[in-house]
């Protein structure tokens, strides 16, 4: 009998969404990724093969759970570990800056979730481990660079107290940031895995295995899962967590970067999906320099029955948002807790509408901002923006946003009493403003394209003639371009108001968002 291979698309989740954990109840995938300053956080998403993956919510999606208003880009919400276990699913995570380390509950993973329980031990990447005699056990990492590591101890899941102190029970391959480590039960033998180089070049993921949970850990003495040594279209591979599905299959879910040629990405850290293997010794492997992770991929079969194996993933947004729902789609995320009365889809019915705070896109705190993540390189956006009894200094447009030191915008503004169309580009911290034109209307389209070169800035007045008042490079919008603090976040494309010191006095109006995938247009 002829076997036919089953082909899909990596990454299964493009754009922004860094650092996966998995887990399985039935027949169901669930997955979570990273989610940093954005609120709601921790995006969790369903699927039935491990390739169509639909967001069914936010793990996080309440101030009482979480309080970024002061938290700085790329800081918030790391590395989230999730788990099902006799019928209830735990998220761990770590506030940075914040609570620290905790864990909520559910027994719907669509929601809603409980509040934070807060474990006592750890640095960043805690990861939860149900035993077969009933003991629970959270891993974390602990310390930075090279004396990254990580420790373990048991906990009581129904209050998140420690009952053992912590031990170190692992410290990697000799390489800096051990992180993301997770402890698995395989056939008896207990299996540690977790991420060593740092989350660029130098990225892989190692595993280790022992007879007790403990330790002392065999080090598998290659990665089993790295691309740092060859020129391949994907990158910094690793932070990886494995599942098994309804056939006895393994897989591993992680992260890569699809760098363009000059070495950069501005959709940041992707989810991809590749099938493990057991060799002889049982170790699993995944791709060691190998190439066997590609764009696109071929297995002898994937879990469930589904009706097809579409050739992009259910995640992917295209086409036309009308704002015509009583909530915003799960894609939709805001910069930081939402202040209260700065956006509503009630105020104007059809029509998303925000009310500039004092605070705008080069500040920390709380901005009138909503996005989406920026998913393919080669993108348009478009939007009906109105935006009319207002006070000088009060602006409201569209952005490409990766944190406040870099993000390029299209708006309309008043000074002087009359209303003006700007382009303005803030790289490295540094903003300036690269055309501004004077209009008489308080309805404009807006438009932001972009290549593999960079991000156009766009207006017209009736939809259907377009001009350009200003052009960036890409490269200032990737995570590589950093100053003096790592960025871990890709680009989000969203709407932004501003009074620019102070609340505004009108609100701004949008119509729509269309997203168009795969348009050429000379930057």
């Amino acid at each position: 009998m002829t076997i036919h291979a089953i082909g899909y698309a990596n990454p299964v989740l493009p754009g922004f969404y860094p650092d996966p954990s998995i887990t399985r109840a039935g027949d169901d995938f669930y997955m979570v990724c990273s989610s940093f300053e954005y609120f709601p956080a921790v995006p969790i998403f369903r699927s039935r093969n491990l390739v169509d993956w639909e967001q069914i919510g936010h793990v996080l999606d309440r101030d009482s759970q979480l309080d970024l208003r002061a938290r700085r880009s790329s800081d918030g919400i790391y590395a989230p570990t999730l788990r099902y276990h006799d019928g209830t699913f735990y998220m761990i995570t770590t506030d940075v800056y914040g609570i620290g380390n905790f864990y909520v509950t559910t027994q719907d993973p669509a929601g809603p979730w409980s509040d934070p329980i807060l474990v006592p031990y750890g640095g960043i990447d805690p990861s939860l481990f149900f035993d077969d005699d009933g003991k629970v056990y959270v891993t974390a990492q602990q310390g930075a660079d090279y004396d990254s590591h990580a420790i373990q101890y048991e906990i009581d899941i129904a209050t998140g107290k420690a009952l053992s102190e912590p031990v170190v029970i692992w410290r990697g391959d000799g390489g800096p940031w051990t992180e993301g480590p997770h402890l698995y039960k395989i056939n008896g033998m207990y299996y540690i895995m977790s991420a060593s180089g740092g989350t660029a070049k130098d990225h892989r993921e190692i595993i280790g295995r022992s007879a007790s949970p403990y330790g002392p850990f065999e080090l598998y003495p290659h990665p089993i899962l790295t691309h740092r040594g060859i020129e391949h279209p994907i990158q910094y591979l690793g932070h990886a967590d494995l599942v098994d599905d309804m056939n006895g299959d393994w897989w591993a879910v992680f992260l890569g970067v699809r760098l363009v040629d000059s070495g950069y990405s501005v959709l940041g850290r992707e989810t991809f999906l590749a099938p493990v293997t057991w060799n002889d010794e049982g170790w699993p492997m995944i791709d060691n320099n190998e190439g066997t992770v590609n764009l696109d991929m071929r297995v002898k079969r994937l879990p469930g029955t589904p009706e097809r194996i579409k050739s992009g993933p259910m995640a992917l947004f295209e086409g036309k948002d009308d704002f015509d729902e009583p909530k915003l789609r799960h894609g939709w995320t805001f910069l930081r807790n939402p202040a209260e009365g700065s956006w509503s889809l009630t105020e104007r019915e059809g029509w998303l509408t925000l009310r500039g705070q004092s605070a705008g896109l080069n500040d920390v705190g709380q901005v009138a901002f909503v996005g989406r993540r920026q998913q393919h390189v080669r993108a348009e956006w478009r939007t009906l923006l109105e935006f009319g009894a207002i006070r000088d200094g009060e602006e409201a447009g569209i952005c490409a946003r990766r944190d406040e030191d870099a993000h390029y915008e299209i708006f309309l503004k008043q000074e002087d009493g009359r209303k003006m169309i700007g382009a303005r580009l803030t790289v490295r911290g540094e903003s300036k403003l690269a055309a501004e034109v004077p209009v008489h209307a308080d309805s404009v389209y807006l438009k932001i394209s972009s290549d593999v070169t960079g991000y156009s800035l766009s207006y017209s007045l009736d939809g259907l003639e377009w001009i350009r008042l200003g052009k960036g490079a890409a490269k200032p919008l990737s995570p590589e371009d950093f100053v003096n603090k790592m960025c871990f976040t890709g680009v989000l494309i969203g709407f932004y108001a501003s009074g620019n010191g102070k609340p505004a006095s009108g609100s701004a109006s949008f119509d729509w968002f269309e997203t168009r995938i795969g348009k050429e247009e000379e930057i």
